[in-house]
């Protein structure tokens, strides 16, 4: 490679024009009754907020989004099902058939 070649290299990456970086947004749309869409760093039509990174990254749909502001929505408590002595009585193969016979096995809630 010649000198010339070189020469004309460095000129030009001092004289190339960078772009501007385009700034980096994360959004969360939302329907009218504040209920999560999609969470996206695209520009699309309809009702948005912006959210910080982490929020982003979680994209959690258990939120609400309440006069402009992200609000967790609170968790539910699962409930189970254990066999007892006292409680209601099931068909031994399907817990939904509810029975009345003191003999099959009776469910409660843990």
């Amino acid at each position: 490679m010649s000198q010339e070649t070189t020469d004309n290299f460095w000129k030009a990456l001092r004289e190339i024009k960078w772009p501007e970086p385009t700034p980096i947004f994360f959004r969360l749309y939302y329907k009218e009754d504040g209920s999560p869409i999609v969470y996206t760093m695209e520009d699309l039509p309809g009702n948005y907020i912006d959210v910080d990174r982490d929020t982003y990254q979680l994209a959690s749909m258990e939120v609400r989004v309440v006069d402009g502001k992200l609000v967790k929505l609170a968790q539910s408590k699962v409930n189970k099902l254990i066999p007892s002595d006292t409680g209601t009585h099931c068909h031994p193969q399907d817990v939904c058939v509810i029975v009345d016979q003191p003999n099959f096995i009776a469910w409660s809630y843990k």
